[in-house]
């Protein structure tokens, strides 16, 4: 018998070639010594339910009742349910055509897509249109198919920071991309210099690279800082002058460890730019239920929300969606509840409130005393982390 179709040496290139340090080496071999029965921490990604992070007892709720919707039809169900989750989950329910075991559209459930761009709205300041929101497997599955759509080919390259998180280099190499680095400046707090940008797409043009994106990740990601106003303005300006869509990667939004430097949405600062810019940048933000203090990694739930994308490119974004038929159900609800959390005078209020400001209290304390820790180490200088 000759080479065979899956043996290694006929694989896709781009496959060998992609790199994926979170789920490396160090992954693997901490796994061998988990089944020697060694007690292993994970710390190689953001996982907060495995390191003891309890989950929100309000969206768990109305979820069990959605999965389980028989228990609504119980006479007895508001002795054990709360009557908010109760009705929650019956108003998720009847966005459904039946229940969770069902597809959705490939684009997430009409009514939770109003919900996320109600929650937009609310943020920004500006509306939001629903037909422009994809709920996504995560925020990365959503990375996955706009880069998919961006990369032609290996003379097309996209903007990432240096340090990155490696979804980022692992997609792109999957893809047959190019990745053009920026550097981000750890001495000033690890900010980002847009004639550091210029030298970066000057570079890749003379290697006869096309570049036609950049990725910001905002918080960052490893780097944990909040990209000011200021900052985000001449990330835009960039943008409009070199033709670049910017992939803003928001998904530790919720996750801010100091009160100077709020979180400020890509989106928001485009639209207070005014036109031209506001109308002509092509902007695409992500965001998900796995981090802040809801950390529901495994549930794989997120979105992504696009800005000056003509209608044409728009619907060659869902036919590829369609062949996944339809985004995770559950991870729809838990990211509807996010957005559209509990108000003040509802029965679960005072618990929901109490668990998220515990745990970003948590959070924050444990970010002081990280950075003040490594402070204290000789010859280790470590920034404080805003946000992550």
């Amino acid at each position: 018998m000759g080479i065979k179709a899956l043996d290694y040496e006929t694989l896709n290139e781009n496959v060998k070639k992609v790199q994926y340090a979170v789920r490396g080496e160090l992954y693997l071999r901490a796994s061998e010594l988990q089944k020697e029965g060694k007690k292993i921490i994970f710390t190689n990604v953001g996982n907060p339910h495995a390191l003891g992070q309890k989950p929100l007892t309000f969206p768990r709720q109305v979820v069990a009742l959605c999965q389980a919707p028989f228990l609504l039809d119980d006479p007895n169900v508001g002795l054990v349910f709360p009557a908010d989750a109760i009705a929650r989950a019956k108003h998720y329910l009847s966005m459904t055509s039946g229940g969770l075991g069902a597809y959705s559209d490939s684009r997430g459930l009409p009514g939770i897509r109003k919900e996320v761009a109600e929650f937009i709205e609310r943020r920004d300041g500006y509306p939001s249109d629903p037909e422009l929101i994809f709920l996504t497997d995560g925020a990365s599955k959503g990375v996955m198919q706009i880069l998919n759509c961006i990369i032609r080919g290996q003379g097309d390259g996209v903007l990432v920071p240096v340090p990155q998180y490696p979804l980022y280099s692992a997609t792109i190499s999957l893809y047959g991309g190019s990745l053009v680095p920026y550097y981000l400046e750890e001495t000033a707090n690890w900010g980002l210099d847009v004639n550091n940008l210029r030298e970066s797409v000057a570079q890749a043009r003379f290697n006869g690279i096309t570049v036609r994106a950049m990725v910001i990740i905002n918080p960052g990601n490893p780097t944990g800082q909040c990209l000011s106003e200021a900052n985000l303005r001449e990330i835009l300006n960039f943008c409009y002058q070199e033709n670049l869509v910017l992939l803003g990667d928001e998904v530790y939004q919720q996750n801010i460890y100091q009160d100077e430097r709020p979180f400020i949405s890509a989106r928001k600062v485009l639209m207070d730019m005014g036109p031209p810019i506001s109308k002509e940048v092509q902007l695409v933000s992500f965001h998900t239920v796995s981090k802040g203090y809801w950390g529901e990694c495994g549930q794989r739930g997120g979105y992504f929300e696009m800005t000056n994308i003509p209608p044409r490119t728009v619907d060659e974004i869902y036919k590829i969606a369609s062949i996944s038929l339809s985004p995770n159900v559950p991870a729809q609800i838990f990211m509807g509840l996010m957005v559209n959390p509990l108000k003040p005078g509802d029965i679960s209020y005072e618990q929901y409130v109490r668990e998220s400001k515990g745990i970003l209290e948590s959070l924050r304390r444990r970010a002081r005393i990280m950075t003040d820790g490594f402070n204290s180490c000789k010859n280790v200088v470590c920034n404080f982390t805003e946000g992550k």
